[in-house]
């Protein structure tokens, strides 16, 4: 998207919701991209922990023989 698609994006949504809506638009939006990269990282974590459980889990113990 180039600067005249958002700019014309903006205007038409100045114009639909005016002035006030606008502002409070934008924080709502701000929030949820805040709450889903939080998501994001919290399962991204998860799976990093679980993958590194399983790896523990399969390679043998110092001093254990198979």
């Amino acid at each position: 998207m180039g600067t005249m698609e958002i700019l014309l994006i903006l205007v038409v949504a100045l114009v639909i919701f005016g002035p006030g809506r606008i502002v409070e638009i934008g924080r709502t939006l701000g929030k949820i991209a805040r709450a889903m990269k939080k998501a994001s990282f919290d399962l991204t974590a998860a799976v990093t922990k679980e993958l590194e459980g399983e790896q523990k889990e399969q390679t043998p113990q110092q001093g254990e023989k198979k």
